[in-house]
């Protein structure tokens, strides 16, 4: 069962609706029909409620929202009168039991009950580790290859050289350990139930990953993603060779499969959402008409049109536009 509010009740009088917390009232408004002014969507667990309501008082509000999705977070759009201060955006970031979303009036969001695209990375984004170091540690060299991992997502290699350089020390280990992997792949919280909820509204959904095809295609098959990109390891005799085979899928080949994947799939502009972590995912973000930083490197986080910062991928949907 969703969570439903529990100390935000609803009351009508004249023809109006008033939402109501303790000594605090709102005029209710319905989503959507407030795009061209100052919004603020707060999204957070049913947990907080009342921790939530009590810092609206500290806002400029002319209506509420409250946003329905088929997730297990509660979510509110703030109507606002005037920008609100960067001090209370600074207190709400700090809250790690909170996401936000801060809206101008021209902003246009990615419509949630139309067609869409999601384009996803998957390591540290769809799924909570990086294969490549988790395939490292199985063979014996995880710290050599955690190392230069962390450099590649900070920007500060470049990522084929780095990818083949990761690889090659995993020369001589057992495939066995690909399956072991795949086996205990541990998904982001929130990733299910996220693309269920898009794929409901006929979106597609890809992942185009730095990393492995038997990963891409576990998730494919998992989740049933309209499809899946990522580097082929070359093995041999139940060993690895040490090296990828064929065009690697670094930060080009990325922002090319949200353009390509549009065309395909004849998706109307402004419905490209891409997400990621890593500053190899800046070509894809920038790519897409939405782009969504998931508890991502700083240089990412700087370009992003918004970020997930502590809760899950079941934030995504209420970063959407619905309809009342």
């Amino acid at each position: 069962m969703l969570p439903a509010f529990s100390h935000l009740t609803r009351s009508s009088a004249n023809n109006s609706d008033t939402y109501r917390f303790q000594q605090q009232s709102w005029p209710a408004a319905v989503e959507g029909d407030h795009r061209h002014q100052w919004r603020l969507r707060l999204v957070f667990p049913a947990a907080v409620e009342a921790e939530v309501l009590a810092q609206l008082s500290a806002f400029p509000i002319a209506a509420l929202v409250c946003l329905q999705r088929q997730q297990p977070l509660l979510g509110l759009e703030l109507l606002l009168t005037t920008p609100p201060e960067a001090a209370l955006l600074d207190v709400l970031t700090e809250d790690a039991a909170l996401e936000w979303l801060l809206l101008q009036p021209t902003d246009i969001l990615p419509e949630l009950t139309q067609p869409g695209l999601l384009v996803m990375d998957m390591d540290s984004t769809a799924i909570q580790v990086e294969c490549i170091d988790e395939l490292a540690a199985a063979a014996g060299v995880g710290a050599q290859v955690a190392a230069v991992t962390e450099l590649a997502m900070q920007g500060e290699l470049d990522f084929e050289q780095s990818l083949r350089a990761r690889v090659a020390k995993l020369k001589g280990a057992d495939t066995a350990i690909i399956e072991q992997l795949c086996e205990r792949l541990p998904l982001t919280p929130g990733l299910a139930s996220m693309i269920a909820e898009l794929q409901q509204h006929g979106w597609r959904t890809v992942v185009a990953s730095g990393g492995f095809t038997p990963f891409v295609n576990h998730l494919k098959q998992l989740l049933a993603l309209d499809a899946a990109y990522a580097n082929e390891l070359v093995l041999q005799d139940g060993k690895f060779v040490g090296e990828v085979t064929g065009k690697v899928v670094d930060a080009a080949f990325k922002a090319a499969v949200v353009t390509e994947s549009a065309t395909r799939w004849q998706i109307a502009d402004g419905q490209k959402v891409a997400i990621g972590d890593g500053a190899n995912d800046i070509p894809m973000i920038c790519c897409a008409d939405f782009g969504l930083a998931y508890h991502a490197k700083p240089k990412l986080a700087a370009v992003a049109d918004a970020r997930i910062r502590h809760l899950g991928l079941e934030t995504l949907p209420f970063f959407l536009q619905a309809r009342g």
